[in-house]
């Protein structure tokens, strides 16, 4: 590794931690999304070049999939089927909502398939995190990356704000709550706000784990997610092959010769497996607990070093004329999910 790509990547790491310590002053906005943006605005004011480049790109692509793998080390299933079983339903319901909405809603506005997809999951699953795991499987570029990820912040914003006082303006039971917020607010950091705000509104401190609870389980199907896109994409794969081999394009032919298994190979996401097993490790107990403390924050700081990579790659200009679309895409695809979540803790739980 060359000094510049050194650099690079020490300059998206310093900007993680900055972005880190920013996050910490509140809980509505996490670091992430603030190292998102961070690497945006210096990247538009001195943009990479080089090997610095380079250092960016190894940020935003490796060091993304180590923060993933990391991330499964903070779940535990056993808490999860405890606590957060009665929420399933609800989860599957607004999972086949969120990615229905955004392909249908998005085709209409003209939006790109995989900005689409990268919509549907960030709304579905967990945010960025979901948005960071589907982009390679997809093959998404920077641009779709970036439109998401911007799409699913503004709402969770706006949700981590709102949804406390709506649940004590409608007299929402902590159960209830927990409900509406796990499930209808994408960005961990946002859920852990929006449940810290709703327990201090009325008074009962335990309100603020079951939001966080129901959000973990929502995470833990981003390896059904990965899976279903990885079929797809293989799908298309071979599609696109026999229609080269029927139109007698002999520049793909290597391409053509591919066997499934070789196609499944080079789309699966590998890090996927690692997030599954790091998870059933946690659950096993495997991990001593003094451990949580390093892995939560270990896969914060990695995606966030990883995801001020993707900012420096990002053109302001076009985030907010190009992005327009996606964005309103996201703002429809969130109040779908949170309209269901809504009557569902109004009207069945």
């Amino acid at each position: 590794m060359s000094l510049g790509m050194i650099s690079g990547l020490g300059v998206c790491l310093f900007l993680a931690l900055i972005s880190t310590f920013v996050g910490n002053f509140q809980h509505i906005v996490g670091a992430p999304m603030i190292g998102l943006f961070l690497g945006a605005i210096i990247g538009n004011l001195k943009p990479a070049k080089g090997d610095f480049k380079k250092g960016t790109t190894y940020a935003a692509k490796k060091l993304l999939k180590f923060g993933i793998i990391l991330a499964g080390a903070t779940l535990n299933f056993n808490a999860i089927i405890h606590t957060g079983g009665n929420a399933l339903p609800l989860i599957i319901t607004n999972i086949f909502m969120s990615f229905l909405t955004a392909l249908c809603v998005g085709k209409f506005l003209g939006v790109s398939i995989n900005t689409r997809r990268l919509v549907g999951s960030g709304t579905a699953i967990c945010g960025g995190t979901a948005i960071a795991t589907v982009s390679p499987i997809i093959n998404a570029n920077d641009d779709e990356m970036a439109y998401a990820l911007t799409s699913i912040f503004l709402f969770d914003v706006f949700a981590a704000l709102a949804f406390p006082f709506i649940g004590q303006l409608l007299n929402l039971t902590p159960d209830q709550f927990g409900l509406l917020a796990g499930t209808a607010i994408s960005d961990t950091s946002s859920v852990v706000a929006a449940g810290d705000t709703f327990s201090k509104l009325i008074g009962v401190a335990s309100a603020a784990e079951l939001p966080v609870i129901v959000k973990l389980t929502r995470t833990t199907f981003l390896v059904v997610v990965a899976i279903v896109f990885t079929l797809i994409v293989v799908n298309e794969k071979r599609k696109e092959a026999q229609l080269a081999m029927t139109s007698g394009d002999n520049s793909s032919e290597n391409e053509n010769n591919k066997s499934l298994g070789k196609i499944i190979i080079d789309v699966f996401p590998w890090f996927i497996l690692g997030f599954l097993c790091m998870a059933i490790l946690n659950t096993l107990g495997a991990f001593p607990e003094s451990l949580s403390p390093f892995f939560k924050k270990g896969y914060k700081l990695l995606v966030t070093t990883a995801l001020v990579g993707v900012g420096y790659k990002i053109n302001i200009k076009d985030l907010f004329t190009k992005g327009v679309k996606p964005m309103i895409l996201g703002g429809v695809t969130w109040l779908s999910v949170a309209i269901i979540a809504m009557a569902y803790v109004l009207i069945v739980f």
